[in-house]
């Protein structure tokens, strides 16, 4: 598998947000070849490099980005807020 061939994880997820968004009557596409994961991804680069701020709320499971043109961009995550933010620290010093 390439590193960034989709894995039957991934298709699987992809296939069950596609689902979930043709009954909620809103279209939705996937991209799981090489190319055009890729081509994403760079997209995605270029956008969060636009972001000046971030608030991070693992206790409701949201990110928060403030970009460049003042937008506010919200995302709903288990896992991101808690890999944004620093490890409690008890020591005194």
């Amino acid at each position: 598998m390439s590193k960034t061939e989709a894995s039957p994880a991934a298709a699987e997820a992809a296939g069950r947000i596609i689902q979930l968004e043709a009954e909620l009557e809103s279209a939705g596409e996937a991209t799981l070849a090489d190319a055009g994961v890729l081509a994403a991804r760079a997209v995605l680069h270029a956008w969060v490099d636009t972001v000046t701020a971030v608030i991070s709320s693992p206790g409701s499971g949201r990110v928060s980005l403030i970009h460049t043109n003042g937008c506010q961009t919200g995302i709903s995550s288990p896992e991101l807020p808690y890999l944004l933010s620093k490890p409690a620290n008890f020591d005194k010093r």
